[in-house]
């Protein structure tokens, strides 16, 4: 046993002599004055090195996955996805149709499903601003985009009148109308919504008591009726008695 413990005593005194190199074992002084305490100090600064750089890389990792550093790092993450996504070129028949435009006063005044009397009214407002809107879309698969039309009041903006121009060969053809107190036509994903407001006894122009909002879808050479939706609007506005309104049925097709 004596020789176990002087075997493994004497491995500690070589080695420390081996390191402090100043020949045999006196050299390596167990209390700090040979370089015994440097090797130490240089383990405590590789410990301190190696902390310091799992620091780091653990600050890196809150960089890229969140907290005040992920600003830039998901900046320049944006950035490579946006320089690497191919950015789509749009086609030559989606630009020539969006380019088409027409004239919305001179398809109403050629129009011979409008009456005269509806035309002749139809003035500017100011200039030759006309109470007028126009809207493009897909809605009966024709070449050209079709053409909605609304014609509203100059004072009130109100709705009198909505129509629908399909391109023909031979110029536009009226293939919907709807000639009615405040009414206004959409277009929403390739299907024409009318909204017609709903006015009680009494009701002032800007606070109807309700509307109807009917969805058309194009069936064959015409509009069918798709959908039909009645709101009743809240009474607790305005001045003056509530009126309740009467009651309101849904539209033939």
């Amino acid at each position: 046993m004596r020789g176990l413990d002087g075997e493994a005593d004497g491995r500690r005194h070589d080695g420390e002599g081996d390191i402090d190199g100043e020949g045999g074992p006196g050299g390596g002084d167990r209390y700090g004055t040979g370089r015994r305490r440097r090797r130490r100090t240089a383990k405590a600064a590789s410990i301190t090195a190696a902390a310091g750089l799992v620091a780091v890389g653990l600050s890196m990792a809150a960089c890229s996955t969140g907290g005040t550093g992920s600003r830039d790092e998901g900046a320049a993450a944006t950035k490579e996805v946006a320089a690497a996504a191919p950015t789509p070129s749009p086609s030559g028949d989606g630009a020539q149709r969006s380019d088409e435009r027409v004239d919305p006063i001179e398809l109403l005044k050629a129009d011979p499903k409008i009456e005269e009397r509806f035309k002749t009214d139809l003035k500017p407002c100011v200039a030759d601003a006309y109470p007028v809107d126009a809207s493009y879309g897909n809605l009966t698969n024709a070449p050209a985009p079709d053409v909605v039309v609304n014609v509203m009041t100059c004072g009130d903006a109100v709705g009198i009148g909505t129509y629908v121009y399909r391109r023909q060969s031979d110029g536009y053809e009226n293939v919907f109308m709807a000639e009615d107190a405040a009414v206004y036509a959409t277009i929403d994903r390739g299907e024409l919504v009318v909204t017609k407001q709903v006015y009680a006894k009494g009701d002032p122009v800007a606070y109807p008591s309700g509307e109807d909002v009917i969805t058309y879808r194009w069936s064959g050479n015409r509009f069918t009726q798709h959908d039909w939706v009645h709101n009743d609007y809240s009474r607790a506005v305005g001045d003056g008695e509530a009126v309740q309104p009467a009651p309101s049925e849904p539209p033939a097709n």
